[in-house]
């Protein structure tokens, strides 16, 4: 017969437990239209195969915002998730800079 073993009784006999870190991308909100959901644009720099200058790269990805308290402009980071949606596997975390007052707008 085979043993079945909790999680609790894997682990190593003095309490310590190594959590893998999570993978953290910090991006710019590009849109809040959504219900409960923001898009993030993440950029990249990568150097190009053949001449090796360094290429700005984007990407545009979907997270869940469940409070709604980010907005366009806003500099957010995002983690992985259980997807939630066909495009959404990726959680709000925190929000890092909120967007400055509007430009062209007197103090």
């Amino acid at each position: 017969m085979s043993e079945v073993r909790t999680a609790a009784e894997a682990a190593p006999a003095d309490g310590s437990v190594k959590a893998k870190p999570q993978r953290r991308l910090t991006g710019l909100v590009v849109s809040d239209g959504m219900q409960k959901t923001v898009a993030v644009e993440i950029e990249r720099l990568i150097r190009h195969a053949r001449y090796g200058k360094y290429v700005r790269r984007t990407t545009k990805l979907l997270a869940h915002d469940e409070h709604g308290e980010s907005h366009v402009g806003d500099l957010v980071a995002i983690v992985p998730c259980r997807p939630l949606s066909r495009r959404k596997s990726w959680r709000l975390v925190e929000v890092l800079e909120k967007a400055g007052a509007p430009k062209g707008t007197a103090a």
